[in-house]
């Protein structure tokens, strides 16, 4: 049986998209009729190399001819209805009862403020408010937070104008990579709603005593922190920021004995 051309099998389209993107080589090869054998040989002449980079194109041209039909949406498994605000926002979502609230946020919401660290609650990158408490949101189900208020670092401003906390923080050169900092800031906003309701903490010394606003030393500052890690060690800082804010007062920026000296 007479072997059959190179190619003979492609559809009219097919030949004019290969024709588009090797007009010089392919061309020759189609209009000459070459056999398999000779392209065989053609081949083992020119090297694979550029026969795979030829195949490449092919293929990356024939993907882009093929229409893209419209994706069905993804079905959620284990979906559960949820209604919450985020930022003053009331969201309603469907999600998989098992996706955490962090997920949620930045995967769903494109608030990706909060950071993803460790995944484990064990950095504090991920902490957010809700409902004035702080939470590690990576430990934290989305779906628990039915009808709760929920605020991450994108909601603290109010338009232009930073939060105080977020003030000092650059005030005092409170980060330096940054990507702990949206957990430590949503972190000591609401450090400071649990000292004005007193709320004990490690370092009380007495927590049978009625409560009452808590003046935060700079060892309880640390030790209601102890929960955000971060890896760059700007620890003084962060709690020279926060013992600002608090105190209501200014307090001296400890870098600024560098100043001049570069």
């Amino acid at each position: 049986m007479e072997e059959q051309p190179l190619f003979s099998d492609l559809s009219e389209a097919e030949r004019k998209a290969l024709e588009e993107l090797m007009p010089d080589e392919m061309g020759e090869i189609m209009s000459s009729g070459i056999k398999r054998r000779h392209f065989l040989k053609l081949f083992a002449v020119t090297g694979t190399s550029l026969l795979a980079a030829n195949l490449l194109g092919i293929e990356q041209l024939m993907a882009r001819s093929i229409p893209i039909e419209e994706q069905p949406p993804v079905l959620i498994e284990n979906g559960i209805n949820v209604s919450f605000q985020v930022n003053g926002s009331t969201q309603k979502l469907m999600v998989d009862s098992r996706m955490t609230l962090l997920d949620t946020l930045r995967e769903r919401l494109g608030l990706t403020g909060s950071k993803k660290g460790c995944d484990h609650g064990q950095c504090g990158a991920c902490t957010v408010i809700v409902d004035d408490k702080r939470v590690l949101s990576c430990l934290t189900l989305a779906a628990t937070c039915e009808d709760k208020k929920v605020t991450t670092i994108e909601g603290l401003a109010t338009g232009n104008e930073l939060h105080p906390m977020q003030t000092s923080f650059i005030k005092h050169d409170g980060f330096q990579c940054g990507y702990c900092t949206p957990g430590q800031i949503c972190s000591a906003v609401a450090l400071m709603g649990e000292a004005k309701n007193g709320d004990a903490s490690y370092v009380t010394a007495n927590v049978r005593e009625k409560k009452k606003a808590v003046e935060l030393s700079n060892e309880e500052i640390r030790e209601r922190m102890s929960g955000n890690i971060c890896r760059c060690g700007a620890y003084p800082n962060i709690v020279s920021a926060i013992r600002e804010v608090h105190g209501d007062k200014a307090v001296a920026q400890v870098w600024q004995f560098a100043e001049g000296t570069i």
